[in-house]
């Protein structure tokens, strides 16, 4: 078993907000962005070799029978998922890995999220194994939580979720924020860096997800792109998405 540092515990990150997203073709991205762009400024993670933009991965847990998958399918209005989120294709010393809680209540989005060292990701990925992360992470409520739905619901790594992000955040209100979704791909698998071979699936080739994450309200300039560009809110998950694509569901509609 890995022992546990000492007094080396990081610290859990709360978030809570809306989010509102809206699917764009090509045409209409170029439009929005430019219009964005006038009112917010890019993020300070952005890689200029990368347009401006920078790598998502996200390994989502589920369980055999996908229950997360079809709670947000179906609606439900209180729910909650794990994943494993980095920022680069490739494990690097410099780039952080985090536990995260991704979870819903009513209308308002919630997110969990704590550092982990790297080189438990094999016990993360190991349900038999999984017990030992309470004393790596003593006392840390997400790491408690992942153990029990393991137990309870027997989730694990499913599937590994990869995009492109472009992201603004506004002069005017730092609880703004804006994000271009694009390159949608997916495989199934329980490691967060899989081997080369990987078989991936692209999804929502050739559209952008357009995120936009706010504490109390949308500012007046964005509702009117909003209304110029007559934007409708949709119900997109790239978790789900991932999920079809890799064909580790069964379309029931």
């Amino acid at each position: 078993m890995i022992a546990a540092a000492e007094n080396r515990i990081p610290k859990v990150e709360d978030f809570a907000r809306y989010e509102f997203k809206y699917l764009l073709n090509a045409e209409r991205r170029h439009e929005v962005e430019a219009e964005v762009s006038h009112f917010m400024t890019f993020d300070g993670h952005v890689h200029e070799d990368m347009d401006n933009s920078y790598l998502v991965r996200s390994l989502y847990f589920d369980n055999y029978v996908a229950s997360h998958y079809y709670e947000k399918i179906d609606g439900v209005r209180m729910r909650r998922k794990f994943r494993l989120r980095t920022y680069d294709r490739r494990l690097q010393p410099d780039v952080p890995v985090y536990l995260e809680e991704k979870g819903r209540r009513i209308e308002r989005t919630y997110k969990h999220r704590i550092a982990i060292d790297p080189a438990h990701l094999e016990i993360f990925a190991n349900p038999v194994r999984r017990g030992e992360l309470l004393s790596l992470y003593p006392g840390v409520d997400l790491i408690e939580g992942l153990y029990f739905d393991g137990v309870r619901r027997q989730v694990r790594p499913c599937v590994l979720v990869d995009y492109v992000r472009r992201p603004y955040t506004s002069f005017y209100d730092m609880n703004f924020r804006v994000t271009f979704d694009s390159h949608l791909m997916a495989t199934a698998c329980n490691d967060l860096f899989p081997p080369p071979a990987a078989n991936w699936h692209q999804a929502n080739a050739g559209y952008t997800i357009l995120e936009v994450k706010f504490h109390r309200r949308i500012p007046a300039w964005f509702h009117r792109v909003l209304q110029a560009y007559n934007m409708r809110r949709l119900s997109i998950s790239k978790f789900c998405r991932g999920m079809e694509v890799c064909n580790l569901v069964v379309d029931l509609s």
